[in-house]
């Protein structure tokens, strides 16, 4: 009988993103695209990059905004038909056409099952292109007007860092573009590795989508402190049955002072961001393990069970259940030498999962 011939496996492909360059494209997004996805990330401890990202341009060189660079030498459009993921940066003039060559590309690869990303004014390209209709996206707040104007049967939400509306998603703006990121990471591996990303970028790990991209910052009449120290203070006790009210004791605040002061500094309110807390840290425990629901919902600061099942799906779209299938340990077990703390911190032994992801192709 003839002996099967046993192949190493090798790591699983990275997922592929393509980033289209136009004329006039804004640098700064571009810069964002292969700073997320780019980058190597042995922080990570994996075998290899769980991305990987080509630029492509419409011909073979392209002045971008301002005429500060010049970008050629990368592949052309045909590079977009290999991606799993495409992500279209904004310009400056968003009333001038696209060239049908980069519309058609965001075309196919939509019809091919590829995830659409827009920065910024970039969703003008992905409503241009038909994406939109009908379905839910957003834009830098100046463009809103000129938006509603030009595609006026997108469900246009203004007032939001960013929108996932499943393969579409759209950020309203340029540093609203590193908060889709890291949610694309969070989609695709976890909360633990999109911790990991956001810490080595010295950035929010967690933004919800539907904060204010607009938030107003007038000179106060006596300066004050930063709310810093009462966040963090916050972090270290999320499991405990902390309020509003505890938070504004805490900071010798007025509950409306405090809810004044996380309006204009992060574009929330207490409570929005303390239950956002809560569930980013029952996300990590998950991963790390801890199979029992009423246990996550207590270390959590959730509550019930029932309250999890309502908070995480309304934040990731999955059910505990569902989470821990496609962010938990092999087999369900806690793994050895690593401990999740309620700030969210992780200590672990440095093993760390190579999670599923939406829209690559085999292994």
């Amino acid at each position: 009988m003839a002996q099967e011939s046993c192949q190493p496996v090798g790591p699983p492909r990275p997922h592929r993103v393509a980033v289209i360059v136009d004329e006039g494209t804004n640098p700064f997004e571009m810069g964002v695209a292969t700073e997320l996805f780019g980058l190597p990330r042995p922080e990570l401890g994996l075998p290899g990059p769980l991305y990987e990202v080509t630029l492509c341009t419409p011909t073979p060189e392209v002045r971008m905004n301002h005429g500060f660079f010049t970008l050629a030498g990368v592949p052309g459009l045909e590079a977009a038909a290999e991606a799993d993921t495409l992500i279209v940066p904004g310009r400056p003039d968003n009333v001038v056409p696209r060239r049908p060559a980069v519309l058609d590309a965001i075309r196919d690869a939509h019809a091919r099952g590829t995830r659409v990303v827009s920065f910024c004014t970039g969703t003008f390209a992905l409503a241009e292109a038909g994406l939109l209709d009908g379905r839910r996206a957003t834009t830098h707040w100046r463009w809103v007007d000129t938006f509603r104007d030009l595609h006026p049967k997108v469900l246009l939400e203004p007032d939001v860092l960013y929108v996932d509306d499943g393969d579409v998603l759209t950020a309203s703006g340029s540093a609203a573009a590193l908060d889709l990121g890291l949610h694309i990471w969070r989609a695709d591996h976890g909360a633990e590795i999109a911790n990991a990303v956001s810490r080595r970028l010295v950035f929010a790990a967690h933004r919800d989508g539907g904060q204010r991209q607009f938030v107003e910052r007038p000179l106060p009449e006596i300066p004050d402190g930063s709310l810093g120290p009462l966040l963090a203070w916050a972090q270290e006790r999320l499991g405990d049955p902390l309020t509003v009210a505890d938070l504004a004791a805490r900071a010798a605040l007025s509950p409306a002072t405090l809810h004044r002061r996380f309006r204009t500094r992060l574009g929330t309110t207490p409570l929005a961001w303390l239950t956002g807390e809560r569930v980013a840290l029952a996300c990590r425990l998950i991963e790390r393990g801890e199979l029992r629901l009423d246990v996550v919902a207590a270390r959590s600061g959730l509550g019930t069970a029932a309250n999890l099942r309502a908070r995480l799906r309304r934040e990731t779209g999955l059910s505990p259940s569902e989470y821990r299938r496609r962010f938990g340990p092999p087999g369900g077990a806690v793994r050895t030498g690593s401990a999740v703390r309620t700030d969210g911190a992780v200590k672990t032994d440095g093993a760390v999962r190579n999670g599923p992801r939406r829209g690559t192709g085999p292994s």
